[in-house]
């Protein structure tokens, strides 16, 4: 935590969820704040169903500088904004609000905290490659968005259920080039995929022994993304890595960016990174112990 104490200047800040006890962004955000030397403190806010409007004006009411929204609040949050980015209102959902002196800005971080780690982490050029999605759940949106505005060539989305995953490459149809399939098809398109992300939970603590498809499909060289980040690494990452020599990215990264690029609008100062994912590996060594 901050070591500083709270005062009458410090700035607050918060996230909004339903649940939100098991969130590490407190523990992020307040390490952002301290290796910055800003006195702010950042909270975690259980706001209940039917009581998210009433939250959103508290953050007008109180002046806090901003908040991050999670499940299930990013859809309905918008409809309480002043204003909506271009890319959060593209993709429908936002995670971020920025209060400029009472005007409430929404931003989704989601996707460019995906690219930006990605990127940092496996090197990757997406420029006219094609990619296989697996699972056409809250996230596929905004990590699809981001990867269209990168420059990827196609986007295939699998799905258990096959009609989920037409209907979200119709709603994507507009910024990019994506198609939907049914997961019996993954194996076919994975040949071809540059990067295969897994867009579901399984794998996610404490079914940590499921995985989203057979990774005897994967062929080796492929770049393999997983959205879960606990545990860091799923099954689905170190079988990939162990049996087919691909290479891995972990939810992690992904998890930290949207977070340092929410402490970049409202501070206007870089994101500590390095202390940022430090505080949040940290928290998850201390639950072990």
């Amino acid at each position: 935590m901050s070591k500083h104490k709270l005062d009458s200047h410090t700035m607050l800040y918060g996230v909004f969820g339903d649940p939100i006890r098991h969130s590490k962004s407190p523990i992020m955000l307040n390490r952002a704040f301290e290796e910055t030397g800003l006195n702010a403190a950042y909270g975690a806010f259980h706001i209940l169903p039917g009581t998210l409007k009433d939250a959103v004006a508290g953050i007008r009411a109180l002046q806090f500088r901003g908040v991050n929204v999670t499940i299930p609040h990013k859809v309905e949050v918008m409809s309480y904004l002043d204003e909506i980015d271009e890319a959060a209102r593209v993709i429908g959902a936002v995670n971020t609000i920025v209060n400029e002196g009472g005007k409430l800005i929404g931003y989704n971080t989601d996707g460019i905290g995906y690219i930006r780690s990605l990127k940092e982490e496996t090197g990757i050029d997406l420029k006219g490659r094609k990619v296989l999605m697996i699972g056409a759940g809250g996230a596929a949106r905004g990590v699809g968005y981001a990867l269209v505005k990168e420059g990827v060539e196609h986007i295939w989305i699998a799905n258990r259920t096959k009609e989920k995953a037409l209907e979200l490459a119709a709603s994507m149809s507009g910024f990019g080039s994506v198609s939907g399939h049914g997961l019996d098809e993954a194996g076919k398109l994975a040949g071809e995929a540059a990067l295969i992300v897994n867009n579901t939970l399984l794998g996610m603590h404490p079914n940590v022994d499921g995985v989203p498809m057979d990774v005897e499909l994967i062929k080796p060289g492929t770049v393999v993304s997983d959205l879960v980040y606990n545990p860091l690494v799923t099954r689905f990452l170190r079988e990939a890595r162990d049996l087919r020599g691909a290479t891995v990215h972990s939810g992690l990264g992904m998890f930290i960016y949207q977070g340092a690029y929410a402490f970049e609008y409202w501070t206007g100062l870089p994101a500590p990174v390095a202390a940022m994912r430090e505080a949040v590996l940290q928290s998850f060594e201390e639950r072990q112990t």
